[in-house]
């Protein structure tokens, strides 16, 4: 039977498709309502849900890096993807049950909630870099021309399951009743219907892997590492990587020094400073290899400098789940054509978006390439910077003059969802098949997780940055019901009394505004300005750097 369909995809990207799609809908609908289950179940400050929300996004993208290396020299691929793919599902039934029980013990629903985010951190550490990584191997080695097509089509897998996550989940999980009371019980079925997502794709990649996930030539792919087939490799390249004692030693040392340097000096939290430091120590460890050659160094170190501006654009794409949903839910008329949508839903669009476009991106690369036009990918991902940096500089500017009471509309969230969508398909897909194309074989899914370390320093500094949100409209309407004039305070004109101080904490309002990299942020344009800026410098300096990065990709596009 053959296993390439009529257009020229193997069918074992379809099996893979299936499955990232049923775990994108348990991841993304999990994170639609995350942080607003924190704030109004788990009775938690919308400071402390986005840190929250950027360590466990950044961890999720941490242990890939773990993953990565266990597959490559125990477990296989395959017997990742199906491990990781059912510890999620086990952490989904975890947040069921912390979001069934608060209201009676919520002590103990906290700390369920930590054990299931746990669960799920490591879940996803064994399943992404594994998955994203037999997409590449399914096709013959001499034909890379088609895996920036191969994944877009996977990515588009991974929207329409984000697109139904976001979706499902928040209609039954984010529940407001006609006067805009909010069922705080009602977040337990989200989970749910999270967790019985990812228990679906496992069983399809289960018991169609062995039929459909093959390489070129029919053999199984991402078994056991010692069934490694070496036709998968290049002529005269290294099958195992070789990092020596002192290698090893040398990037321990790194890590515990680089994490104790951000904790104490640059002033991160733990989670934050470990995600950074295994970032560096890790990326210092696979370039030790002895056995590389200069073209596979130079390659290797092209993906590193684009991972490094990815940072940037994660940072600014993932307030979706944090500052952007906060806003949605407290400062925007979200009727929608005479319905009101939840606040958790708004990000739907971004999921819905590229569903719609993954195929003509797909179409419009493959014209491009055809025309001898096609930009290389790190050109094509400085674009997609260029483009989120847009989508902020949009959106600030219609908050400029909202003032404390006024809503903004939800079609510039939606505006702002297809900008950042068209930057995501120049960026996310592009930086899959970068990795695919330029490293080597035996550094697989471990390159696969370092680029995953970029999603999460990115992760940790959207976290960072959701964190000095400044105080939206219902903010001031709470504080005014309780006799307090928030502007005045924050202002510095008027000083709160204890009594004051300690209502404003109660009902988690902020009393002073927040401060990033030394300057105040007074207000909702300020606040987006500072994506606009760090996005926008990313750009223009990968811009420049593209020609040198052309060259050491060694005729790689």
């Amino acid at each position: 039977m053959s296993t390439t369909t009529s257009k020229g995809h193997p069918k074992g990207l379809w099996v893979l498709f299936g499955t990232e799609m049923w775990e994108r809908f348990n991841f993304y609908g999990m994170r639609a309502i995350l942080t607003l289950f924190l704030v109004n179940s788990l009775m938690m400050s919308e400071e402390q849900s986005s840190l929250i929300y950027g360590a466990f996004l950044g961890l999720c993208y941490l242990t890939p890096m773990l993953g990565g290396f266990i597959a490559d020299r125990f477990l296989g691929n395959r017997n990742c993807i199906l491990l990781g793919g059912t510890m999620m599902a086990i952490g989904q039934l975890l947040l069921f049950f912390s979001a069934s029980i608060f209201g009676e013990n919520l002590p103990l629903a906290t700390t369920v909630m930590w054990t299931a985010l746990g669960v799920i951190i490591f879940g996803n550490g064994f399943f992404k870099p594994n998955i994203s990584s037999m997409v590449g191997s399914l096709y013959p080695k001499q034909d890379k021309s088609k895996l920036d097509t191969a994944f877009t089509i996977f990515y588009m897998g991974i929207n329409l399951g984000a697109f139904l996550g976001q979706l499902i989940c928040p209609i039954i999980g984010d529940v407001k009743d006609l006067n805009g009371i909010r069922d705080i019980h009602a977040f337990k079925w989200g989970f749910l219907a999270a967790g019985i997502a990812m228990m679906i794709g496992s069983l399809i990649f289960y018991f169609l892997k062995n039929k459909y996930v093959v390489s070129p030539d029919g053999k199984p792919l991402g078994g056991l590492p010692s069934t490694h087939d070496a036709s998968h490799y290049e002529e005269g390249e290294s099958q195992k990587a070789v990092f020596s004692t002192n290698a090893l030693v040398f990037s321990g040392v790194a890590f515990a020094l680089l994490t104790a340097i951000f904790l104490n000096i640059f002033g991160q939290n733990l989670i934050y400073s470990i995600i950074y430091a295994s970032g560096l120590s890790l990326a210092g460890l696979i370039i030790s290899d002895s056995s590389l050659t200069k073209v596979e160094r130079d390659r290797i170190f092209v993906i590193y400098i684009v991972a490094f501006f990815v940072i940037f654009f994660w940072a600014a794409f993932e307030q979706a789940g944090s500052s952007l949903t906060f806003i949605a839910d407290n400062q925007t008329d979200r009727n929608f054509f005479g319905w009101q949508m939840p606040p958790s839903m708004v990000q739907i669009f971004n999921g819905l978006f590229v569903v719609i476009f993954a195929v003509p991106f797909s179409m419009l690369w493959d014209s491009l390439r055809k025309k001898g036009r096609e930009p290389i990918s790190p050109m094509k991902q400085a674009i997609g910077l260029l483009l989120i940096a847009l989508s902020y500089f949009i959106i600030a500017h219609n908050v400029k003059d909202l003032g404390n009471s006024g809503l903004l509309a939800i079609k510039w969230l939606i505006l702002l969802y297809l900008v950042q969508t068209c930057a995501e398909l120049c960026l996310s897909p592009i930086g899959l098949s970068l990795v695919g194309k330029l490293a080597p074989k035996r550094f697989a899914s471990l390159l696969y997780g370092v680029f995953f370390l970029s999603n999460a320093s990115g992760y940790a500094l959207a976290g960072t940055l959701g964190s000095i949100l400044p105080a939206t409209g219902d903010k001031f309407n709470k504080a005014q019901e309780l006799g307090i004039d928030l502007q005045a305070v924050l202002d510095k004109k008027v000083v709160p009394t204890q009594e004051q101080l300690a209502l404003l904490a109660e009902h988690k309002i902020r009393s002073s505004n927040p401060v990033f990299a030394g300057f105040e942020i007074h207000n909702l344009f300020e606040f987006f300005m500072v994506f606009v800026v760090l996005t926008g410098l990313a750009s223009v300096i990968l811009f420049a750097l593209t020609p040198r990065l052309k060259k050491m990709m060694h005729g790689v596009r």
